[in-house]
């Protein structure tokens, strides 16, 4: 069993050469510097699970995907659940920056408790904006937060498709 990959290509029987995985938990199959066989396999750091290999830090969901599906993809690895520490495989998919940024919850800083609304003081009206190819997309203002709610889901259904998120 190779335990440095000389041509830093990491590849699916490279990866099933060194780990286990198990309900999105990869577990070393061998004693790799400070981590011992049947250890889980890599760090917490700034709410993410990494992983160093070859001389290069990874993500832990970059990992579990290429494990499964046999390559690492160029873009970005989104998690379907928003949950960046759960990297069950069935949580993981493809996606582009921009449809990454689409399947996020509200921000903690949201003053109207809905995603994609704010207050507008001088119309006293509730503003819907939505990203679209990278640009800020208005939506109109409204009297009722309800409705822009309404209208702000279904811009984010017809447009983020997919990676729609709605809170």
């Amino acid at each position: 069993m190779e335990l440095i990959n000389k041509n830093h290509i990491i590849d699916k029987n490279y990866l099933h050469n060194l780990f286990d995985y198990k309900d999105g938990i990869l577990y070393w199959k061998i004693n790799k510097g400070r981590a011992k066989k049947g250890s889980e396999a890599g760090c917490l750091s700034k709410g993410r699970k990494l992983i160093k290999l070859n001389q290069k830090i990874y993500g832990v969901h970059r990992i579990i995907f290429c494990y499964h599906n046999g390559f690492l993809p160029n873009s970005d690895i989104d998690h379907i659940d928003c949950n960046p520490l759960n990297n069950k495989i069935e949580n993981l998919r493809i996606a582009s920056d921009s449809e990454n940024r689409f399947n996020t919850k509200k921000y903690k800083i949201n003053t109207s408790g809905y995603k994609n609304i704010n207050w507008d003081k001088s119309r006293n009206k509730w503003e819907v904006k939505i990203n679209v190819n990278n640009k800020k997309i208005f939506l109109g203002r409204y009297d009722d937060i309800e409705l822009a709610d309404l209208v702000a889901i279904m811009a984010r259904e017809k447009y983020h498709k997919q990676f729609a998120n709605h809170g």
